[in-house]
């Protein structure tokens, strides 16, 4: 399915490695505005995976407002202009990083801490 990879190795729920990869297809102009995102159905049979998880990335991608759904017809990716797409980038990814800083401040980790494992890793 439009170049996904689903791993059961990964310890994110495939729900989330679904909404990333799509997410970072749609934020990088992979996929077009009003490009038409295949069924819940055909999704988790293309990627051997329940209904219930592709229905739950599409909600989450719906709730970010990356895509759209018309009743009948199926989901497509939102319009955005440069700026929209820069500002839904920075968005996203404020999201993650609140969410990761808790795990980090929960570990005892201090700022310089992280700068120096984030220079290390780039």
């Amino acid at each position: 399915m439009i170049g996904v990879k689903i791993s059961n190795q990964s310890d994110k729920p495939i729900y989330q490695q679904l909404f990333e990869q799509i997410s970072a297809m749609i934020l990088n102009r992979v996929l077009e505005s009003d490009f038409s995102l295949p069924s819940i159905r055909t999704a988790a049979k293309e990627l051997r995976v329940s209904v219930i998880t592709v229905k739950a990335a599409w909600e989450e991608l719906e709730r970010s407002g990356l895509i759209y759904t018309v009743a009948g017809k199926g989901c497509f990716i939102s319009e955005f202009s440069d700026d929209e797409l820069s500002l839904k980038r920075d968005e996203i990814i404020n999201k993650q990083l609140d969410k990761d800083l808790v795990f980090y401040r929960n570990m005892g980790a201090d700022k310089q801490e992280l700068i120096s494992l984030i220079e290390k890793k780039l």
